[in-house]
């Protein structure tokens, strides 16, 4: 079973706290999840972050999630993404200081997928996972085409027409899950199977 420890580093507006989920072999890789909008009160906490570092864990992988700055114990104030960018590179930092250059997959929901998609641009990680980004809400990057992309087809706050539009132009294939909302409730398997699904017995 994955062991899960807590950990803190030092990023641009000062202290980040989060957890690692240790897998029970030699990782493979590291997944670093980022959460939803904090002004929502998205936190390390959310179920679908948590849903995806265990699942990244299952897989072999050192995943790690983290509040960022402003959020919990993590020191600063929300930065409406340019600082949030900042503070997911600085956990890759530190799990690459920790576990050493292992490839690389950067995951969010929602805000957080926002934010991993501009970091990706930065990090150019071996993969990119974004369930529910936030398309519309905030101005999404182009991403990889190989990311893996999972929406609801009902999502009340980021409409998947909003999504479909913004995938067209780079020919992005998108994981929808029939009547899913934003929150994925009930749903959260489905997203553990989709990415077990998407990774086991691959190159990451």
């Amino acid at each position: 079973m994955p062991t899960l420890k807590t950990f803190s580093t030092t990023g641009a507006a000062g202290n980040l706290e989060g957890i690692i989920h240790l897998p029970d072999i030699a990782p493979r890789a590291i997944a670093v999840v980022a959460h939803p909008l904090p002004t929502m009160g998205g936190t390390m906490e959310n179920k679908v972050v948590t849903t995806l570092a265990k699942t990244f864990a299952e897989l072999g992988l050192v995943a790690l999630r983290f509040n960022f700055r402003g959020v919990g114990a993590s020191d600063g104030a929300f930065d409406n993404g340019p600082g949030e960018v900042e503070d997911v590179l600085a956990v890759v930092h530190h799990a690459q200081q920790e576990y050493g250059g292992l490839p690389l997959v950067l995951s969010g929901f929602s805000f957080g997928a926002y934010v991993q998609a501009r970091a990706a641009q930065h990090l150019h990680p071996h993969r990119l996972v974004l369930v529910a980004p936030a398309v519309g809400h905030f101005a999404m990057p182009p991403v990889p085409h190989n990311t893996l992309l999972v929406h609801g087809e009902l999502d009340e706050v980021v409409p998947l027409a909003d999504v479909l539009q913004w995938a067209r132009p780079q020919h992005l294939p998108i994981v929808v899950l029939p009547g899913a909302g934003h929150f994925f409730h009930g749903r959260l398997g489905q997203i553990k199977q989709i990415v077990l699904h998407e990774f086991d017995g691959q190159r990451i």
